[in-house]
């Protein structure tokens, strides 16, 4: 009784002025008599936010309560609302979705290496540090970390026949391999500092790249070309002596691809876009053809590579570039627009989101592909099915919402982490990789070697001519048994 008359007087201002919450325990307390199934309303039907918030009570609302039956037929109770207005009238688990999905959309995509080497470079208080920072920002080093990751990759993977190679003789050289990397990179940096030195006025205008050194004064454009012709040099040099020419011809075109092909074909035509994955596929056929040199025979470059496991990770590297750079450039897409660029996401949303998704659905026939050709063992299949998966999905979000409530995003950075990982399992698959393992744990080509092991006793026995014809006739006669 006290609990009832304590509310009957509160509820005696008219009108009462209550929050959201406390009207929905009012509504349950279990001291108030005669509480029916009428008492509990549904948040659709009770609760409509007009104007300033105020809300009529529906007509059955008190009449399960008699001390509040005086209130009269036409008394209403101003809702509070609070400072996210309607926001706070959802649900607790549909507000918190509601905050997620505003943070993932607000998230930005973060600089490139090249603007933050360059405020890096901008605040050094020495001389050649700055200037060191300044030329590695030309090269962008996150890019060129990834093409020689890559080549690597493609390198680790190319298989090796068990007959041309052992752990005192290995086929694929260490000192190959550093100077295949070493090569790449200067390569790579050419080609990007030429990329810079094109377009530095078209990069003022993007906040992704207004901070690179050309834009902010820190190199000048004759600088930016002479350390492009000088790493150019070098890197083909370097690969043509220490790999082979093919390796060597396959790096000069790359660097004409991205900076002669790509970079002005980007104010002309969408096009650019597989102009650029093209460029993307070129460095795993260069490590694959630097590991087929070690055991090519005449070193063309029809030999080397004339396997097909070269070709499906050049097609692997192709078809990523669509769901990653598509999903970046959807986020940018109003400053490729103003600064010029012809893009898919400002020009044609849909085929942009469309391709994104058409590529990511050719990992799963080109990871078979690795099996079926012997670079990969079958469990590859497994692991990539599961990666390649989750691309999928987020691609296919991205093609439903075209990029909004961070669909883009999602799709970016899950294409950040699938090219690594792809390329990991790729490694850890290898064929052959485990078959040493599996055959002393499963008891596999024991039975092999033994009869490997007994003929060669047998022969060296016979050619010491240290048993008798019948001993010796007899131990073939066994051996034939087998």
């Amino acid at each position: 009784m006290l609990l009832q008359r304590s509310i009957a007087s509160r509820l005696a201002v008219s009108p009462p002025r209550i929050c959201h919450q406390c009207l929905n325990t009012l509504s349950r307390l279990k001291s108030l008599n005669k509480r029916c199934l009428s008492t509990t309303f549904p948040p659709a039907n009770s609760i409509t936010l007009e104007g300033v918030g105020a809300w009529r009570k529906p007509h059955y609302y008190f009449m399960a309560n008699r001390f509040l039956v005086t209130r009269g037929q036409n008394s209403e109770v101003t809702v509070i609302v609070g400072d996210k207005d309607i926001a706070t009238a959802l649900p607790p688990h549909r507000r918190q979705r509601k905050q997620t999905q505003t943070a993932v959309a607000n998230t930005i995509i973060p600089p490139d290496a090249s603007s933050l080497l360059s405020s890096s470079s901008a605040a050094s208080s020495s001389t050649l540090h700055r200037s060191a920072l300044a030329y590695l920002s030309l090269s962008k080093p996150r890019l060129t970390a990834l093409i020689v990751l890559t080549t690597m990759a493609s390198y680790a993977l190319f298989p090796v026949d068990p007959l041309l190679s052992s752990p005192a003789a290995p086929t694929l050289s260490a000192l190959t391999l550093v100077y295949l990397t070493a090569g790449t990179a200067l390569a790579s940096s050419s080609a990007n500092a030429l990329n810079m030195a094109y377009e530095p006025k078209f990069d003022a205008q993007m906040s992704r790249t207004r901070n690179r050194p050309l834009v902010r004064g820190l190199l000048s454009t004759r600088q930016a070309v002479t350390f492009a012709g000088l790493t150019g040099m070098v890197g083909v040099a370097a690969l043509h002596i220490g790999v082979n020419p093919t390796v060597a011809a396959l790096g000069a075109l790359n660097i004409f691809l991205y900076a002669g092909v790509y970079t002005p074909m980007k104010r002309l035509s969408v096009a650019n876009t597989w102009a650029g994955a093209i460029v993307g596929g070129i460095p795993p056929l260069m490590g694959w053809a630097a590991a087929s040199g070690a055991t090519a025979l005449d070193g063309t470059m029809t030999e080397l590579l004339g396997h097909p496991g070269g070709w499906l990770l050049a097609a692997l590297l192709f078809a990523w570039q669509f769901p990653h750079f598509n999903a970046l450039s959807w986020t940018i897409r109003e400053e490729y627009k103003r600064a010029g660029y012809q893009m898919m996401a400002w020009k044609y949303p849909a085929m942009n989101a469309r391709v994104a998704l058409r590529y990511s659905l050719l990992f799963f026939p080109i990871c078979f592909g690795l099996w079926w050709v012997g670079v990969t063992d079958v469990g590859f299949l497994v692991d990539s099915s599961v990666v390649n998966a989750w691309v999928v999905r987020e691609a296919w979000r991205f093609y439903r919402k075209g990029g909004e409530g961070g669909r883009a995003r999602g799709l970016f950075w899950a294409s950040v982490w699938h090219l690594p990982l792809l390329l990991v399992l790729a490694m850890a698959h290898k064929a052959g990789m485990w078959q040493g393992f599996y055959e002393r744990v499963i008891g596999i080509g024991r039975e092999e070697d033994e009869f490997d092991e007994e003929e060669d006793e047998v022969e060296g026995i016979a050619e010491a001519g240290v048993m008798s014809a019948a001993p010796v006739a007899k131990v073939w006669e066994l051996r034939d048994r087998h």
